[in-house]
């Protein structure tokens, strides 16, 4: 059991310097395609910045146990850095900084002005008190609070953290800077200065982008056959969307196996029985793996779980006509080139999930005004710019000649690159 768990380790490391150096892999190109000089890759190889932290909490049984957490500002020379925090325990060092690149290239594809951060704690929320990850928040931004603020790097919700965890670390910044700063942490509740539309903002942002694709490939969204893997909080709410909006949502998945229905899922029935963690298939005796989840026959296919799922193993065996990505890092660089050989349309993670940055930024930005906006205002502003921003991206890929991904890293680099060089860093 020990040797099985100690390999698990080093798989799971594996996959992260797997991410991490794939990630750099396609900035190089990127950078080499747009003409830029090596020094400009060494500068957004890594971080500018990086923290590691150790934070003591009392735990409930009267115990101190030490958590350590991480905080990654990629480039601020476009302005401040912005990004997650995800509590996991399978948190790396090496997947902070990937994440924290990715940020940077989100912000650049849909022209926000900021540089991408991120941070993780390694943990497991799920066999915490509430109490006990109220301590470990407060503790990470006590740990974190001299390199943040809100003209510095701005956090936000990640992978196992929510509006309650962003309101206690928004009360401890406060209370250290002695002053209320909403700004300084997005996706807050409503009521510390959140903005509606934040937490479907993610899925909203998906389900735009699937709209533009479906037009590229002539399908009619209305009547689709869409897989979605992964049923957490953008998963759900993209199903949610994509039934509503009339689409057969054909197979969903969670992380103990998949439904298919081909003639599909009633959606509002599992949104109903499923958990706080986005389980439901544990209810089902009929399930079917997510391997075969991806395979499936159907027109759209939405990863939206964990990295690695779409490989050279099984791209030839993708029967989508789309996939879009709307988790990080689903779909390996081999993978990339094999859908886009055989004329699947692959909308990749960077601009697809870009929605969650773009509402953070309008919240941020009204934090700053004090003033507020309706839903509606945030739901026209997001569309116009994920619109704009993929039709940038597949106009690239198109006159440039190149897959969507490196599309999107070539716009989404452009921005840093040229600000660095403005600065006078290279």
């Amino acid at each position: 059991m020990v040797a099985d768990k100690a390999a698990d380790s080093t798989k799971d490391e594996s996959n992260k310097l797997d991410v991490l150096s794939s990630t750099r892999t396609v900035v190089k190109n990127a950078l080499e395609r747009l003409g830029y000089p090596d020094e400009v890759f060494e500068l957004l190889k890594e971080p500018i910045r990086m923290m590691t932290v150790r934070i003591p909490v009392r735990m409930d049984d009267g115990s101190i146990k030490i958590f350590t957490g991480y905080r990654a500002q990629h480039n601020d020379a476009v302005g401040p850095t912005k990004g997650g925090v995800r509590f996991h325990p399978d948190v790396t060092e090496k997947e902070v900084k990937a994440l924290s690149i990715w940020m940077s290239l989100k912000a650049g594809i849909v022209d926000l002005p900021y540089g991408g951060g991120k941070g993780g704690i390694i943990c497991d929320p799920r066999e915490m008190s509430f109490r006990e990850l109220e301590g470990l928040s407060r503790g990470y931004v006590r740990a974190i609070s001299q390199i943040v603020g809100p003209n510095k790097d701005i956090p936000a919700p990640d992978v196992f953290t929510n509006s309650q965890i962003m309101a206690w670390m928004m009360d401890e910044y406060s209370r250290i800077d002695e002053f209320n700063s909403p700004g300084f942490i997005t996706g807050k509740p409503i009521v510390l200065g959140g903005s509606h539309g934040r937490e479907s903002a993610t899925a909203k942002g998906v389900t735009i982008v699937i709209n533009e694709a479906a037009k590229k490939k002539g399908i009619d969204v209305k009547g689709a056959r869409v897989v979605v893997q992964g049923f957490g909080n953008a998963g759900s709410f993209l199903s949610k969307f994509l039934h509503d909006a009339g689409a057969k949502v054909v197979g969903i998945s969670d992380a103990y196996g998949a439904l298919h229905d081909p003639d599909g899922l009633d959606i509002d029935y599992l949104l109903d029985r499923r958990d706080s963690f986005g389980t439901v298939t544990k209810l089902f005796n009929n399930t079917i793996s997510n391997k075969e989840l991806l395979e499936l026959d159907c027109d759209i296919l939405v990863p939206a779980a964990v990295e690695n799922q779409i490989t050279e193993d099984n791209a030839h065996n993708i029967k989508a006509s789309i996939v879009v990505e709307a988790a990080n890092g689903p779909t390996t660089l081999e993978a990339t080139k094999i859908l886009t050989e055989r004329g699947i349309l692959l909308v990749p993670d960077v601009l697809s999930s870009a929605g969650g940055v773009t509402v953070s930024y309008f919240e941020w930005v009204q934090n700053n005004q004090g003033y507020y906006w309706p839903e509606e205002e945030i739901a026209e502003k997001l569309e116009t710019i994920m619109v704009k921003s993929f039709n940038a991206i597949y106009n690239t890929a198109q006159t440039r000649r190149v897959d969507m991904r490196l599309a999107a890293y070539m716009v989404g680099v452009r921005k840093m690159a040229e600000a660095a060089r403005f600065r006078g860093w290279v």
